[in-house]
């Protein structure tokens, strides 16, 4: 098997970049993928091609019947698997950096504007350092990113179904030029590695689980984001609707004691003269004739 550590060390660099689900996909693929298609899987399918044996001396035929049984090794195959599921990924873990790269760099372009101004501007994808919000052009890369892991796991699952099944038998008829008859091939460990074959398959099965919940859990948390803005967007109304009202109010409430006082003079006029309050208004208006009288004399004088 090859060197894994590469490709162990850029996505262990997705950890910080993922959601939940997402970093248990990444467990899943860590430990019963990587971990364990390099510790046990060479063993166990080392014997391969050793270990195919056909009833012939028929020379090329073992060959071509290990070909036609064995179109591609399960080995290479699951690497294979373990690329293609990866690649969108490490695409991912490329944009979000380059995000980071980004907004970083015109935070520190800015940083003497915002002293200037004092105005702090919040970063839109920085949450702290070496993390990024999945929103806007980085949550559509993520979701681009699963969906391709779901399409890649698919058409591997079917693949491994359409070249050779999830089982072996420990017999295999062959037929192929140049065995001058139908021949008999057998497997070495046929039960060993079928049983490798089906966890293997449960193990890809577990990972499309995970993407489609993820898929899931993506599109509830954003209906779930707009719904809390559409709510403090109201609410926001709804404040500054009831500040304009308490201000018309306030500005109101003076013509409101002119109307009040102007109704009282109506009634002073139209109330029965000997009311109490029309004998006040007259008492009123003889105070007010008397200081106009007082006003005047000195000037006559």
């Amino acid at each position: 098997m090859g060197d894994w550590s590469l490709l162990g060390r850029l996505l262990d660099k997705v950890q910080s970049q993922s959601t939940v689900i997402g970093k248990i996909w990444l467990t899943v693929l860590f430990v019963f993928r990587i971990l364990l298609l390099g510790a046990a899987a060479e063993k166990v399918w080392g014997d391969e091609q050793s270990g195919f044996v056909c009833n012939t001396r028929q020379p090329g035929c073992e060959n071509v019947c290990y070909d036609k049984a064995f179109p591609i090794s399960h080995i290479r195959f699951w690497v294979l698997q373990i690329i293609f599921v990866s690649t969108p990924t490490l695409l991912y873990l490329g944009h979000a950096l380059h995000v980071i790269h980004v907004e970083g760099k015109a935070a520190r372009t800015n940083e003497e504007t915002e002293i200037l101004s004092r105005i702090k501007k919040t970063p839109k994808y920085i949450v702290n350092r070496g993390k990024v919000k999945i929103q806007g052009v980085l949550l559509f890369t993520y979701i681009l990113n699963v969906l391709c892991k779901i399409i890649f796991e698919v058409a591997f699952i079917m693949g491994q179904w359409i070249l050779f099944g999830f089982s072996l038998d420990p017999r295999y008829e062959c037929n192929r030029y140049p065995c001058p008859h139908t021949v008999d091939c057998f497997i070495s460990r046929p039960t060993e590695k079928t049983i490798f074959i089906i966890f293997m398959l449960a193990v890809s099965c577990l990972s499309l689980a995970l993407n489609l919940l993820e898929i899931i859990y993506l599109v509830f948390k954003q209906i779930t984001v707009s719904t809390r803005k559409k709510y403090r967007h109201q609410s926001s109304r709804y404040v500054f609707n009831s500040a304009n009202k308490s201000v018309l109010t306030a500005e109101l409430a003076p013509s409101a004691s002119k109307l009040e006082l102007s109704k009282a003079a109506e009634q002073c006029s139209s109330q029965d003269p000997n009311s109490q309050i029309s004998k006040n208004c007259r008492l009123e208006e003889c105070e007010e004739k008397q200081k106009d009288d007082r006003v005047k004399t000195p000037k006559e004088e």
